[in-house]
C-alpha cells in the first residue's frame, strides 16, 4: 500500500478577521474618496459668452480664480472654451466654470 498523503492545512485568510462597518452607517452607501461627482448642469453651458470676452475661471481646477480671455469655443458633450490667462497660459475650461467680468469704464 502506498503511504497516505497528509491533509494540507492553509492559514486563515487575512480578511477573515476584519471588523464590521461602524454602527449607524450601515444604511448609507460607501463612497470612495476618489470618486468624481459629475455636474449634469454643465451640459447646458453658459449662454452669453463670446470670443474675446474677459472671464474669471471658477471651479476648483488649475488657474481657478484667474482672469482670462476667451480665444475659441469647442463643442462637445460638455461645452468648453479655450482661454488665455493674464499670465499667458492657455487652458480648456468648461463654459459653466467661466464667470463674465464686466467691462471697466
Amino acid at each position: 500500500m502506498p503511504p497516505r498523503k497528509r491533509k494540507i492545512t492553509y492559514p486563515p485568510a487575512r480578511t477573515a478577521n476584519r471588523p464590521g462597518p461602524p454602527p449607524g452607517l450601515a444604511g448609507e452607501p460607501y463612497v470612495r474618496p476618489t470618486v468624481v461627482a459629475i455636474d449634469l448642469s454643465a451640459r447646458a453651458g453658459r449662454p452669453g459668452l463670446a470670443i474675446g470676452d474677459r472671464v474669471r475661471i471658477g471651479g476648483s481646477g488649475l488657474y481657478a480664480g484667474e482672469a482670462a480671455t476667451i480665444e475659441r469655443f469647442s463643442n462637445g458633450a460638455i461645452p468648453a472654451a479655450v482661454v488665455r490667462t493674464e499670465a499667458g497660459r492657455t487652458r480648456q475650461v468648461r463654459t459653466i466654470d467661466l464667470q463674465p467680468i464686466p467691462p471697466e469704464g
